[in-house]
């Protein structure tokens, strides 16, 4: 019986001290899991391993540990040509979690199919998920999920500079994805880079980093949302790309006149496009000389398509900023506020004057569904147990945008990578990286005029997490199935002009 106690008693302290160690993230250690789904109605094992990989000084010490989750089929004996999808959040200091279980992982959480929160929080099958095409790795940078800078010898945490920067997160990413790629044997498999919102800009910097410094070339880049990814418009054209948004999300809230209301919203917005760049934009760069007859007929348009008063408008001389849009839409209407990063969303503010939402009512909905179901997702079905906080957004700040060239950088890439291909996906009623701004990207990317037919665009009609609205996941998932076949099409052929 004592021999007994004694034996309870060591295993005892033995878990205890294994689950104490975990209050902080492991350095370098795998945990594996064995699973199935159905996807397109056929049935796909998979292999999901929660891995922690460090990060190295130039000294070769460990300096900080990131957590990634990465999916791999399991029924593929020979992956030399199978594609490998390298995928990030944005913020900065975004955890990797939006992608994971919203859009192309095997698992997503649990919401309506408008993409609205239920409960009892969960998660679900994806029957919509990429894992049927590619494997996926979902990696969060340092102080994202359960990522975290690590102390050195003598006790003291490294240099924030070295992770907190455009380009400092670029550079110690491509080693780290090095250091994954050939620990994984996946140097042969075609690869490819997917980004959401501040995502875009790391994945755009990484595309040439990876080729110039690890000799490793991509075959596809996915832009969710974009950012300006370095490329410099403000002022006028800023002002101006603003309207078909205001039109977008005006329509969905059926603020428009009964012309354009009546019309589909794709039927809408070439109008609007049209206009914002063979008439406003001139008329706001010539501001106060503009003609005074010339202004109140851009002042009466721009009524017409956004969904505000000529007075507003008026007051603002041209200038309406889309945080007043967001507060004043349907002020006079509903007494409600409209979402930013999907304006479908509505909220609610203690007064109804002022000039912007009190919150994000959007970012809201979401943090009710998604925080719930990744804590839950990681500890009963990946087995990863830890009393580490998963950081939906981390410390990251200051965060150093100086010398962002990432958008140009991709554009070298391209020049001199004749197999990468770059698509892009945008919600119609984004209003933090509008759809409108994605376009722009993409012609600043096509300066010279010969990357068309390898860069192409995506809208949905939903906010910056298309994949949020069901019939939405269904096609953006189904456009990079559609991509990743179109760029690997001529690999077999040479990378050549």
């Amino acid at each position: 019986m004592k021999k007994i106690q004694l034996l309870a008693l060591f295993m005892f302290m033995v878990i205890s001290e294994s689950y104490a160690q975990q209050v902080k993230p492991p350095i370098d250690t795998t945990i594996v899991t064995n699973h199935s789904t159905t996807i397109k109605g056929k049935t796909i094992p998979y292999k999901a391993t929660v891995g922690f990989q460090p990060v190295w000084d130039d000294k070769g010490m460990p300096i900080a540990s990131l957590c990634y989750t990465y999916y791999k089929r399991s029924d593929i004996k020979n992956d030399q040509n199978r594609p490998l999808v390298i995928s990030f959040n944005g913020g900065p200091g975004s955890a990797s979690v939006w992608m994971h279980i919203a859009y192309t992982g095997p698992r997503i959480l649990k919401i309506d199919s408008e993409g609205f929160p239920i409960q009892p929080y969960g998660i679900k099958a994806n029957p919509n998920s990429i894992l049927d095409v590619a494997d996926i790795v979902f990696i969060n940078p340092v102080n994202t999920g359960y990522s975290r800078m690590l102390p050195g010898k003598d006790g003291k945490m490294p240099d924030k500079k070295l992770f907190f920067g455009v380009n400092a997160d670029v550079e110690y990413l491509a080693r780290w994805i090095n250091t994954f790629v050939t620990r994984n044997n996946r140097w042969r498999s075609p690869k490819y880079l997917i980004g959401e919102s501040y995502g875009t800009t790391r994945v755009s910097g990484l595309a040439l980093e990876l080729q110039n410094s690890q000799w490793m070339y991509i075959n596809g880049v996915i832009l969710v949302s974009p950012t300006q990814i370095g490329f410099k418009f403000d002022g006028p054209v800023e002002i101006a790309n603003r309207l078909p948004y205001y039109t977008a999300a005006a329509w969905y809230h059926k603020m428009l006149p009964s012309e354009l209301q009546n019309k589909d919203l794709l039927e809408v917005l070439p109008e609007v496009e049209e206009y914002t760049i063979n008439e406003l934009l001139p008329a706001i760069v010539k501001s106060g000389y503009l003609d005074a007859a010339k202004k109140e007929e851009v002042i009466e348009k721009m009524a017409y398509y956004s969904g505000l008063s000529k007075t507003t408008i008026r007051q603002h001389h041209l200038e309406v900023p889309k945080s007043y849009f967001w507060k004043d839409l349907l002020r006079e209407k509903e007494g409600y506020t409209i979402g930013r990063l999907d304006s479908r969303y509505k909220g609610m503010d203690v007064k109804e004057a002022g000039d912007s939402p009190d919150y994000n009512s959007e970012l809201t909905a979401w943090l009710h569904a998604f925080t719930p179901a990744i804590n839950y997702y990681y500890s009963q079905e990946l087995n990863f147990k830890t009393d580490v906080k998963y950081n939906m957004f981390g410390p990251v700040r200051p965060w150093d945008r100086t010398q962002d060239n990432t958008g140009e950088n991709l554009k070298k890439a391209m020049a001199m990578n004749a197999n990468l291909h770059t698509m892009i996906q945008s919600g119609y009623y984004d209003g933090a990286t509008t759809y409108f701004n994605a376009k722009y990207v993409m012609w600043q990317l096509n300066s010279n005029g010969k990357l068309g037919n390898r860069l192409s665009f995506k809208g949905y009609k939903s906010g910056h997490m298309m994949y949020l609205r069901n019939e939405d996941l269904i096609q953006a998932n189904d456009d990079i199935r559609n991509f990743i076949t179109t760029s690997s099409a001529n690999i077999s052929k040479g990378s050549k002009y």
